[in-house]
């Protein structure tokens, strides 16, 4: 599967929809949830963005957008607030697939090495 593809969002418009908090992950041991780490034991955070296209040239719009969960790999050093227009460092992609009652499913998981904020 591709992993770590690194994504260009110039032509984007980052929007925070919901602001970076710490990932959870309930533990299917015990049901407590727990935070999620890296293999290092770092502590990984999530923000959701709406990444919508800049607007064309002339002015005209340029299509709809879409909301994406991103993983951050390190804490915000600035603070991100609901409607802020943001950047994502070193943005990148994974594909992934499961099967699930025998229906096949696939995606893309969101990952970056930070958010700052636009500008």
């Amino acid at each position: 599967m591709l992993r770590n593809i690194p994504v260009l969002l110039e032509g984007y418009r980052l929007m925070v929809l919901e602001e970076p908090e710490l990932k959870m992950r309930k533990n299917e041991k015990t049901g407590e949830f727990e935070p999620v780490t890296d293999f290092e034991g770092a502590e990984q955070y999530v923000v959701s963005v709406h990444a919508k296209p800049r607007k064309k040239a002339d002015g005209s719009p340029a299509g709809k957008g879409a909301e994406i969960k991103v993983t951050l790999e390190t804490v915000p050093n600035e603070e991100i607030l609901d409607g802020s227009i943001v950047e994502l460092i070193n943005p990148r992609v994974s594909h992934w697939e499961n099967e699930l009652n025998g229906r096949a499913m696939s995606g893309l998981a969101w990952k970056a090495t930070g958010v700052k904020l636009a500008g």
